[in-house]
């Protein structure tokens, strides 16, 4: 794994880091503390990312990317491409899994523009710079920040039909109750005769599962201790990262993977920028991230509450993942 400092104070705006303190403090603040996961992804989260989408145990990427690799032909059929429209990426990352779509696009003379959106201003210009190399002339207009506010930028910006993804299966990184208020709220800034393509990680052998979370290497486990880092560069914190474990468990009843940093010994953590301060017990967890996974029936009801009607829906050999895309209607 490569060590690298990263100083996210250079690529927060005063208005993203004052968002980042305000959740800091709320989520340290509860009895069952917590961090919020949108926070993994600063230059150095991002990268970490990527090293976990090439672990052996990872299978989410490669079901997924066995799934454009195979049907792409599929997909882009399905997104109805008689028009122009925007091909809009809500946490682009890398793109790595999209650029197999944009270059069959390319291939079959779509006419559309491509959007990235991501909270991560170091992967939207590594993102951007990768896409000038890759694929010569490609329409790209890309977006920083919350995913909302972007689509609300877009909308001022471009009238053209739009189609979302939503890949990795990011939908599971919310509370299930708040999947519902998501998808409505995109729903939102959507019209009839959009669409929106969804990664969703289905449910399977929970052994399975929860080694993706857990991975031998300890990749997953650096990748949580990075938020602390994270905090400890933007708010002259004292985390001192050895004091913490990763642990990860999934339950199968609910559907529900759970991450946690677990503190090992009394502390108290001290974040002198923010003039805030708090204790932890030894072996007090703060819960730093929750990934559902769906049966097909969870599903369709989450569709129906949203006001999405199911398409076609795409899956991997192995039925470990599916991309379903949904019309707006």
């Amino acid at each position: 794994m490569k060590t690298e400092i990263y100083s996210p104070a250079l690529s927060l705006s005063t208005a993203a880091k004052d968002q980042f303190a305000h959740d800091i403090i709320a989520g340290l603040s509860q009895n069952q503390k917590t961090l919020s996961s949108k926070y993994f992804y600063d230059g150095m989260g991002s990268k970490l990312f990527q090293q976990i989408m090439e672990l052996p145990e990872y299978y989410l990427t490669r079901t997924e990317t066995e799934i454009f690799t195979t049907q792409k032909a599929a997909i882009i059929a399905a997104f109805s491409a008689a028009t122009p429209f925007d091909l809009v990426d809500l946490g682009s990352g890398d793109a790595a899994k999209t650029k197999i779509l944009l270059r069959a696009m390319r291939e079959r003379a779509v006419d559309f523009t491509y959007v990235p959106i991501d909270i991560s201003p170091d992967a939207v210009q590594e993102l951007q710079q990768s896409l000038a190399a890759e694929m010569v002339g490609l329409a790209v207009a890309p977006l920083t920040g919350d995913y909302f506010r972007a689509l609300e930028q877009l909308q001022t910006q471009s009238s053209n039909r739009k189609v979302l993804l939503f890949l990795g299966s990011n939908i599971g990184n919310f509370p299930y109750p708040e999947i519902k208020v998501f998808l409505k709220k995109l729903r939102h800034y959507l019209v009839p005769g959009d669409q929106i393509l969804i990664g969703f990680d289905l449910k399977k052998d929970p052994r399975i599962i929860r080694a993706a979370y857990d991975d031998a290497a300890g990749v997953t486990a650096a990748f949580n201790f990075n938020l602390l880092r994270r905090i400890n560069q933007t708010f002259s914190g004292n985390f001192k990262l050895p004091l913490f474990k990763h642990f990860a468990e999934y339950n199968p009843a609910s559907g529900e993977m759970k991450s946690y940093l677990v503190s090992t010994i009394n502390q108290q953590i001290i974040l002198q920028d923010l003039n805030f301060s708090f204790k932890l017990q030894a072996w007090e967890a703060i819960h730093t991230e929750s990934s559902y996974k769906f049966s097909e029936k969870q599903i369709q009801e989450l569709a129906r509450e949203a006001n999405l009607e199911m398409q076609v829906l795409f899956t991997d050999a192995q039925r470990y993942f599916a991309d379903i895309i949904f019309n707006v209607s």
